[in-house]
């Protein structure tokens, strides 16, 4: 009589929580994982001057400075490190952004120079001047969270945009390119 019974209860309901638990859980992931709100990590640097610049020479490579950022043209700085796979995922869309003639700054974050010189040389150089950050100073001062992070800096050196994360083409799309149009208009006012 107990076999009976038991063919007649049929699976628990207790058995299918795991498993929708699990189906859950990785609905959040996921949907975290492809936030693309730029607000996402809100930056006081926004709207106001671009933070002072203390960086090192990377190599042979043009140093740029606080004046570079006040220059009158819209340039991209972009935090990367050659240790971060991040940044060598988003390296081709930098190396196209500078073909089309956008200024880029890239500033190396506590690197060894060496390693950071190997990347540029293998991945190819997208920066029109760079810098070094050894110790991390200046990416203190722009409210850095990790690399890759780009900024958009209008003429005036008024900082339009913080995107932390890597560029991705539809991040180029519809977040980097409205806000170097925003950092033109900034500079044409």
């Amino acid at each position: 009589m107990s076999d009976q019974s038991t063919e007649k209860r049929g699976l628990s309901p207790l058995l299918l929580l795991p498993p929708l638990l699990f189906a859950g859980l990785a609905l959040m992931f996921w949907l975290g994982m492809n936030r693309t709100d730029p607000d996402a990590l809100k930056s006081t640097r926004e709207g106001g001057p671009a933070p002072a610049l203390n960086l090192t020479r990377l190599g042979e490579e043009p140093l740029f400075g606080d004046e570079d950022l006040r220059a009158g043209n819209v340039v991209l700085v972009n935090f990367w490190a050659s240790w971060c796979t991040a940044c060598r995922v988003e390296h081709p869309l930098l190396q196209k952004l500078a073909d089309e003639g956008v200024l880029i700054y890239g500033i190396d974050y506590r690197d060894d120079p060496e390693k950071g010189l190997k990347y540029l040389a293998d991945l190819g150089n997208p920066y029109a001047r760079s810098g070094a950050d050894p110790t991390g100073r200046t990416a203190l001062e722009w409210g850095l969270y990790g690399v890759p992070e780009t900024f958009v800096v209008a003429g005036d050196g008024t900082v339009v945009l913080r995107f932390a994360g890597p560029i991705t083409e539809r991040v180029l799309e519809t977040t980097i390119r409205p806000a170097m149009e925003k950092a033109a208009a900034i500079g044409a006012q």
